[in-house]
């Protein structure tokens, strides 16, 4: 099955801590259940404090790979 890749979700600072990041996320699942999908894949940075966020809604933390990016110059 195919999957969705969540790409920049970002909440602002002053709108952080009322649950809307929360219920993105929950929008997101919900959406790729609706279209049959097999899941949501995100990426973030190691010291992003959303990783709390994102474990707590049941996403679980990819330990078997890294992410490699080249950049041109």
């Amino acid at each position: 099955k195919p999957i969705f890749i969540l790409n920049d979700l970002y909440v602002y600072k002053e709108f952080r801590k009322k649950g809307i990041g929360a219920e993105l996320l929950i929008s997101a699942k919900d959406y790729c259940m609706l279209s049959g999908y097999k899941g949501l894949a995100l990426e973030t940075a190691i010291n992003n404090p959303a990783q709390n966020l994102y474990e707590r809604l049941g996403w679980k933390k990819n330990t078997s790979s890294l992410y490699y990016f080249w950049e041109a110059k």
